[in-house]
């Protein structure tokens, strides 16, 4: 008991540092409600609040069974469609940036150069490369999949370096021990390590990638977040319950899907 007290009694005290923390805090806080202006809040919001809730409750259902390009399961498809392919394209262009940032594969300098213009690239917020890809390619899926993709290399190749640098290296050493060549080196002693994780990886900025993907619609980047606002702004509610309930089951669906994925890329 006395070895305990006098542990006790060494430890530093942090009582100043903790209510110093914690004032700061406080005042970060009060400060951000001050943001929030209530005074904006009209009666016609809580009527437009009430419409979409409705809406939601009471759909156009002709638009849920409509398999036309203006129906709900056509621009739920291909919103899927404008996530899904522009993961693959980021996923597989990120693999080489995320082994040239990865401090032990490269030189260090090579790597910290690679690492900043991926800070870069994750600086910029997928909206406003969408709106500089309809710029350079029109309006339409296409711009999508470039916004998609070249979002998904940043944060892709973050999360790759993480495993990359977690890598046994001493697997290697022991294979260009006994005469292995490069290709047998990355066949039978990196992509063992690197693929479960690299494709757990995947499937999670895919989920991200489609939420997304409904976002870009908006400024025109393809799928059906343009029909969503389209909607909101001809106060169609009954559509845009229609739209909003497609996009709740799709996302459930993508959820539950890849979370059985993770669990058997682990498992495995």
């Amino acid at each position: 008991m006395n070895v305990i007290e006098k542990q006790y009694k060494l430890e530093p005290n942090r009582r100043v540092t903790q209510l110093v923390t914690i004032f700061i805090l406080c005042l970060l806080f009060g400060w951000s409600l001050s943001a929030i202006e209530l005074e904006q809040l009209t009666t016609n919001g809580f009527t437009i609040a009430k419409n979409i809730l409705v809406g939601m409750v009471q759909p156009d259902l002709s638009l849920l069974v409509n398999v036309t390009t203006s129906g709900v399961p056509y621009l739920l498809i291909e919103t899927m469609a404008i996530a899904f392919l522009g993961t693959v394209v980021g996923s597989i262009l990120a693999i080489p940036l995320a082994f040239l940032s990865a401090s032990n594969i490269v030189p260090k300098p090579i790597a910290h150069v690679v690492r900043f213009l991926l800070i870069l690239i994750r600086t910029i917020p997928a909206i406003v490369y969408g709106l500089m890809f309809i710029r350079v390619t029109g309006p339409g899926p296409f711009a999508g999949v470039l916004t998609m993709s070249l979002v998904s290399i940043g944060m892709l190749s973050k999360l790759y370096v993480d495993v990359i640098e977690d890598l046994d290296i001493s697997i290697l050493e022991s294979m260009e021990s006994i005469g292995c060549t490069t290709l047998e080196k990355i066949r039978f002693g990196i992509l063992p390590q690197l693929l479960a994780s690299f494709l757990s990886i995947v499937i999670y900025r895919f989920d991200m990638n489609l939420r997304d993907a409904t976002v870009l619609g908006l400024v025109g980047a393809g799928g059906i977040g343009a029909p969503l606002i389209f909607a909101m702004n001809a106060y169609r509610w009954s559509e845009v319950g229609s739209i909003l309930i497609g996009l709740i089951l799709l996302i459930l669906i993508v959820e539950y899907m890849s979370n059985k994925i993770r669990a058997k890329l682990v498992r495995g």
